[in-house]
């Protein structure tokens, strides 16, 4: 450390210093080369004539005999020895190197009679972990370790400092006294001084390297100078080891639903590889709660946890739906957990869970505003040909009068995928398999096997046309399980087993043109696609895994356009769409648009009226991006029902500006008109906005307008402009502090979730937490 390091050096050298100036014929006064020519002196240098009666070795920290191999980098302008006071000194530009502890200063003094060792004038100090040591005037003791030191500046390794009168360091410990400690910028761009953001003042100042804490007696801490806030003793992490355990800032909330709260974190370092955070809540109008977050790194891989319990009034509907019902003092929670494990070279589990004690207590209690929640766990194999996983899914529904317990479990999922390296007849094969068990407490089960093979080869025609062709065979077997409780026919399937063979052929043209254009590259590229299949390939089978169908420009050219396994389009048809492209530097402009006409068969059998795909003409669809460097962006999306031309969907996505600021809107609107709950329709606009202004602040909001009306959606709760909820702050952040103020309103109530205003006040200081 930086006293340690002084005394090390400085009696390293006063022994070498006096074992020359003795030589027969040799001067009380010995000048050494100067700093840029420094030589580094081993423990028994050969120029040196021992001298009776004094060691002619250099001690190491301990006070023992330096053992061989020992180098001292030491360079002084000039150095003297005074025979009647045992006194070395070494003065311009000393600078002295050991162990990677370095010390510099205008005359350093060695007193040979009582072991003093005294540097003055500049003195500085640097230790191996980098915290560097600033004073006027250094002494230290015979005994290597002690030293005291005058108007002290101590800067560590993380950029903090710490500043006082006067200081001693005893045992490695430095103790500091009418000291001040800041991790802020004490000076301006242009070298002028100015009062750090946020400093504390105490008495006395303990900095321990070896457990990386400051400790402080009658402290108070200033933020601009001004005091805030008297604390008789605390301490914090020095920030060399980026964190320890300790209290944090305590963080302040007033809600709408749980009136004025205050949490007051405290973290638990348990090692380098795990740690656990305990907030406690308190709240004017709500009982306690704690919140405890945790995470654990193995060797195989990181898991994190997360845990929130209260107790409280539980609110529900009656079965009318509109009468609330309070169903009394409850135990009230909820509880999350990831991790990610690879259990050997191809093998990995992956796991996520989250769970709710009941349908509003994430609202309530600001965790998030799903409406579902989702549990998972998945064990996968990857090899270079093959791609395998055993999975298994829970969910919880959250919304208000979900009847009946129609949520799925299903265990195991597994699906397999094998792709030989070798080509057969010049294309690629790709064997795939899946199994499912999907069961409900009430509701219909399904068991699930199935098994497919997918061949593909594309050849490049003299004329430039990339010729794709495809073969697809799939062979299914269902169980069906109470059919009769489906929870709606349409999902239903025959009770018993069904199998199901799947036979399609394909082939798809892209005929690429490209050309300069605006000192930029255009392409325009046609594209035909002919599919065959057998009809009526739904029949008897039921629907768990494609109920949320929506025809895009991402699955236009599919084999199946369904989503999951349960629904496959059959009949044959031919899909034609044409892709655009420019670019030029800093500007891209890609678009693409295409429909689907049925040559056979019809898809009203699996595919019901709004989804796209009911009639012989699919809706038309598109999207259209416009990128101009980093500052902008456009993305719009659409389908137009072909028969006459309303949009079905229409979503335009536009951000600008720069990482500091920046604006996004977002518009959606699905006039589909399919009469299920899985595709309900919505008519929504989104923007968020972030403006920085000064050097360190900066302004930020989001809002959520819904635009449904009640003729585009009869089940929807609003009509027209009714705003979900917004989101306003400021925000102040530098190098050192930060502070935050937001406030939020939510617009929509649902039982004990009350729509209302909610504040938010964060602040952060430097090694102190938030």
């Amino acid at each position: 450390m930086p006293l340690r390091s002084a005394l090390l050096a400085g009696l390293a050298f006063p022994t070498i210093a006096f074992a020359q100036g003795t030589v027969a014929g040799a001067p009380a006064t010995a000048t050494l080369a100067p700093p840029e020519a420094a030589t580094p002196f081993l423990a028994a240098p050969p120029s040196a004539a021992p001298v009776t009666g004094e060691k002619s070795t250099l001690l190491d920290g301990s006070g023992d005999i330096a053992k061989p191999g020992d180098v001292i980098d030491f360079a002084a302008d000039t150095m003297e020895y005074s025979d009647d006071e045992q006194l070395v000194t070494a003065t311009g530009h000393v600078q002295i190197n050991r162990d990677q502890y370095r010390l510099s200063a205008d005359s350093v003094t060695y007193n040979r009679t009582s072991g003093q060792v005294e540097a003055r004038g500049n003195v500085a100090t640097i230790d191996p972990e980098g915290n560097k040591a600033y004073g006027d005037r250094v002494i230290l003791t015979d005994s290597l370790k002690d030293g005291a030191i005058n108007n002290i500046l101590l800067v560590l390794a993380d950029g903090g400092r710490l500043a006082a009168v006067s200081g001693v360091r005893v045992n490695g410990r430095s103790i500091l006294n009418r000291a001040i400690y800041s991790p802020c910028a004490v000076e301006k761009s242009d070298g002028c001084p100015k009062t750090p953001v946020w400093a504390i003042k105490a008495v006395k100042i303990v900095h321990d390297p070896v457990k990386h804490r400051i400790s402080y007696q009658k402290a108070r801490v200033e933020i601009l100078g001004v005091p805030i806030i008297y604390l008789p003793a605390f301490s914090h992490p020095d920030g060399s080891t980026g964190r320890a355990s300790g209290v944090l800032l305590p963080e302040f909330e007033i809600r709408n639903t749980l009136g004025f709260g205050i949490g007051i974190p405290y973290h638990l370092d348990l090692g380098p590889d795990r740690d656990v955070t305990i907030k406690p809540w308190l709240f004017s109008g709500a009982k306690p709660a704690i919140d405890v977050r945790g995470r654990q790194l193995f060797a195989a891989g990181p898991v994190q946890f997360r845990a929130y319990l209260t107790r409280g009034d539980v609110i529900d509907f009656a079965p009318d739906g509109v009468t609330e019902v309070d169903k009394g003092q409850r135990w009230r929670g909820y509880f999350e957990a990831n991790g990610r494990l690879q259990l050997s070279d191809e093998w990995r589990a992956t796991f996520s869970t989250r769970l709710s004690s009941d349908d509003t207590f994430d609202r309530r209690y600001n965790i998030d505003y799903d409406d579902s929640l989702r549990s998972t766990v998945d064990f996968e194999r990857f090899r270079s040909d093959s791609y395998l996983s055993v999975a298994g899914w829970g969910f919880q529904n959250l919304r208000a009068n979900k009847g009946p317990d129609t949520t799925p479990i299903v265990l195991p999922l597994i699906d397999y995928d094998w792709r030989p390296e070798e080509k057969i007849l010049g294309g690629q094969l790709d064997i795939a398999a899946n199994s499912m068990s999907l069961v409900r407490i009430d509701g219909q089960g399904v068991q699930r096997a199935l098994a497919s093979a997918k061949w593909t080869r594309s050849v490049l025609t003299s004329f430039g046309v990339r010729l794709t062709g495809t073969g697809f065979v799939r062979g299914d077997l269902y169980n069906t399980e109470n059919a009769a409780e489906a929870t709606l026919p349409t999902y239903a399937g025959k009770p018993g087993f069904e199998t199901r063979g799947i036979a399609v052929g394909a082939v798809d043209a892209e005929w690429p043109f490209a050309g300069p254009l605006l000192g930029g590259t255009q392409t325009i590229t046609p594209r035909v696609q002919v599919s065959v299949a057998p009809l009526h390939l739904n029949r008897n089978i039921p629907n768990e895994d494609a109920r949320s169908i929506d025809l895009e420009d991402t699955n236009l050219f599919d084999l199946n356009r369904a989503s999951g396994y349960d629904r496959f389009e059959s009949g044959s048809r031919v899909t034609y769409g044409l892709q655009y492209g420019f670019t030029r530097p800093r500007l891209a402009i890609t678009s693409e648009i295409g429909e689907s006409v049925r040559i056979s068969g019809t898809g009203a059998t699996a595919f019901l009226q709004g989804t796209g795909l009911s009639g012989q003409f699919s809706d038309i669809v598109g999207r259209t991006t416009l990128q101009y460097g980093s500052y902008f962006s456009l993305t719009h999306r659409f389908r137009v029902d072909s028969t006459d031309g309303v949009f079905r969907r229409n979503e335009i996505d536009v951000s600008a500006g720069t990482s500091q600021t920046y604006i996004t809107v977002g518009y959606a609107n699905y006039n589909r008109n399919i009469t299920l709950e899985d595709l309900t329709d919505l008519q929504e606009v989104r923007a968020g906005a972030r403006v920085a202004f000064s050097r360190y602040w900066s302004a930020f909001g989001s809002v959520i307008i819904d635009l449904t009306t009640k003729s585009q959606e009869p089940t929807s709760t609003t009509d027209g402009f009714t705003p979900v909820r917004h989101r306003v702050g400021v925000q102040y952040e530098d190098s050192c502090f930060r502070f935050g103020l937001t406030w939020r309103r939510d617009y929509i109530t649902d039982r004990d979730f009350r729509a209302g205003n909610s504040y938010i006040f964060s602040i952060a200081f430097k090694n102190l937490g938030r």
